[in-house]
């Protein structure tokens, strides 16, 4: 047995899905003026005053604290499964293809939302280690119900997920410092792979 992670944005992705699913569920204008608001939190994030964890939850409150979750599901159903593809690596792709064709356990693990990956993952016969939102009484609070899957927690969640002894071979691809610890535990990785 064999067994592959992936990591999404930016690996198997050309661009951000964050803030693409983002743009997407809001509109441009929204979008635009959402990040304008937002740009002091984005500039502490960028001089490292924020933890990466901290922006992506304020930036998710911003935009969608208070909808409800069901219509929540909806759109990001629709994005996974309709705009995904617009922005995925065609090589990277082929890869996930080849490791599947080869009995891999093949697994997507993301700092980005559950609510978006799910989709385009079962469409391709992944399996999934995402972020998650906390919603209550059917409205999203803007707080995420698990820690983000980012740095060493992507490798907590694989481990509480996996037990990594039953695997002969442990592949993982990344392109961050967010992958690096993930990265760390594998046999053979590849680091930005597919640029």
């Amino acid at each position: 047995m064999k067994i592959v992670f992936f990591d999404f944005d930016g690996t198997i992705t050309t661009k951000d899905s964050l803030l693409d699913f983002v743009k997407y569920a809001v509109g441009k204008w929204n979008y635009r003026m959402g990040l304008f608001i937002l740009s002091p939190i984005l500039a502490a994030y960028s001089i490292k005053l924020l933890s990466n964890s901290v922006a992506k939850e304020k930036l998710i409150s911003y935009f969608f604290k208070g909808l409800n979750s069901i219509y929540f599901q909806n759109i990001a159903n629709t994005y996974s499964i309709e705009q995904i593809d617009k922005i995925i690596r065609p090589e990277a792709l082929e890869r996930i293809k080849w490791h599947q064709e080869k009995g891999h356990k093949t697994v997507v693990v993301s700092a980005s939302m559950e609510y978006w990956l799910n989709g385009w993952c079962k469409k391709n016969k992944l399996e999934l280690i995402a972020t998650k939102l906390e919603s209550k009484n059917n409205r999203l609070t803007g707080k995420f119900s698990t820690k983000n899957c980012y740095g060493i927690e992507k490798v907590i969640r694989i481990k509480e997920n996996y037990n990594l002894k039953d695997y002969e071979t442990i592949y993982a691809y990344g392109d961050s410092k967010g992958d690096k610890e993930m990265l760390s535990i594998a046999d053979k990785k590849y680091y930005k792979y597919f640029e």
